[in-house]
């Protein structure tokens, strides 16, 4: 069903997006709202510097959310079995020097974790036509560690340079043209190209006490292209954010959550942490609520894809500025969710199998009370009272289920039977989980102690 939004959030959207563009003096600003996997609203404002006005079918350059085709491509490598993400670089690019970048692993590079440092040596790459791969290895040495590697956060386009090769060697072809194949055409992302297509719009600088501009450059980046090189719209973005929102069928959904997990966190002051980067995407905490996507830079531009996890609603905005339009992106996917929240599903009663039903209600783990609810792949377990251990739990055999996430993602529960073939008790990573708190006919590791439960004497 096709999501329509009211007027009253049509106009409120306008608004923020025109009082940006003035405020901001961005030269152009183009935005686009996505829900339901639709693009349900899009706005523009400004001029791009040539002759066509700014629209959802005009192209910026989007900067670091190249990064995001990139890391899926090697992603796709992961699911296919030719790459593991524990794997060192070196064993797919064997010219790589075992002190430097050569040793890093996948993961670590996809998670921005890996220590190379930011930046190419020598001229800004960003502003000056780019070399080959040649000409990027002798930057890959020992030197180009600025961290060991898995430590911390720190973000590197050389390392993503050193993927995007990583994808063509693997793949046996250019890592433009596996990108093209696997994601760009099965979605109809005819709008996404590696040099601007018209109408496009110009990069532009705005002086910073006057009212006028001035053209930025624009080139191929060569070998640091996967870094930053992308064009796209705003309508060919709002498909990606499909991909992001983990609705679309180009990757697995359990790569996409997978690409979710904060793999380093960008808050050097400590504290909850508000940024982090997962596998190839950027990730913020919002009040507890977790957001994916990816911002982009390079001199003339800024892009902004950004998806709410738990909802699918995304947003996408470009402006041809240098200098970009701060928390727009975030300021227009707050008001879509203020202006029209979610209608709540209804709630239809489902088949739920009798080995899943058996195991529902009440469990304790020693004193501390549990929960067992039946879920559409399993059940999930949790904490009653705002305590104990969460996670969900997904069938791994006869008799055997899974944990998907929280302390026990990972981990194996079985159900053991008494005689009679009731279950007795559930056995979830050496702990004993039983029906009543320490059952002494569970046959509690350590024991239970004879007298049972006393006052204290």
């Amino acid at each position: 069903m096709t999501t329509v939004l009211l007027p009253t959030t049509h106009r409120a959207l306008d608004h923020l997006l025109a009082a940006e563009q003035s405020a901001a003096r961005l030269p152009s600003v183009v935005a686009g709202l996505v829900r339901d996997g639709e693009l349900v609203w899009t706005g523009a404002a400004g001029t791009t510097g040539v002759d066509t006005g700014p629209g959802a079918d005009t192209q910026y350059r989007v900067g670091s959310i190249t990064k995001t085709f990139v890391a899926a491509a090697v992603l796709r490598l992961v699911e296919d079995g030719l790459v593991a993400l524990e794997d060192p670089v070196r064993a797919h690019l064997p010219e790589l020097d075992t002190e430097g970048v050569g040793r890093v692993g996948v993961g670590q590079l996809l998670g921005q974790a890996g220590g190379v440092q930011a930046e190419t040596d020598g001229p800004w790459w960003e502003r000056t036509p780019g070399g080959d791969w040649d000409a990027l290895l002798p930057l890959l040495g020992g030197s180009a560690l600025r961290h060991r590697p898995g430590t911390r956060f720190h973000y590197s386009n050389l390392g993503f340079g050193v993927l995007g090769e990583l994808v063509g060697r693997v793949r046996g072809e250019d890592w433009r043209r596996v990108v093209q194949a696997q994601f760009l055409d099965p979605l109809g992302m005819t709008r996404t190209t590696l040099r601007p297509q018209q109408p496009a719009a110009r990069g532009l600088a705005v002086h910073p006490w006057a009212d006028v501009v001035l053209p930025e450059p624009e080139h191929d980046a060569g070998a640091m292209a996967p870094a930053g090189q992308v064009w796209s719209t705003v309508a060919d973005l709002a498909r990606w954010a499909t991909v992001v929102a983990g609705t679309s069928t180009v990757l697995r959904p359990g790569t996409v959550e997978a690409m979710w997990e904060p793999q380093s966190v960008d808050d050097p002051r400590g504290g909850a942490w508000t940024a982090g980067y997962g596998l190839g995407l950027q990730l913020w905490n919002v009040a507890g609520r977790r957001h994916a996507g990816h911002s982009g830079s390079m001199p003339g531009f800024v892009a902004m894809l950004r998806v709410d996890v738990a909802t699918g609603d995304g947003v996408v905005a470009l402006t041809n500025s240098t200098t970009g339009f701060g928390d727009l992106p975030a300021r227009l996917l707050a008001a879509l969710t203020d202006a029209e929240p979610h209608r709540p599903a209804p709630w239809v009663p489902h088949d739920v199998p009798a080995d899943v039903l058996e195991l529902v209600g009440p469990w304790y783990w020693g004193p501390a009370p549990l929960v067992v609810r039946a879920s559409a792949h399993g059940f999930e377990l949790r904490g009653l009272e705002g305590r104990g251990r969460a996670s969900r739990f997904v069938r791994a055999g006869e008799g055997v289920w899974r944990g998907l996430d929280g302390y026990y993602a990972g981990e194996l529960l079985r159900p053991v039977r008494t005689p009679d073939g009731a279950v007795g008790h559930l056995d979830l990573a050496s702990f004993r989980l039983t029906r009543t708190p320490y059952d002494p006919a569970a046959d509690v590791p350590g024991g239970v102690d004879p007298r049972g439960w006393t006052p204290l004497a």
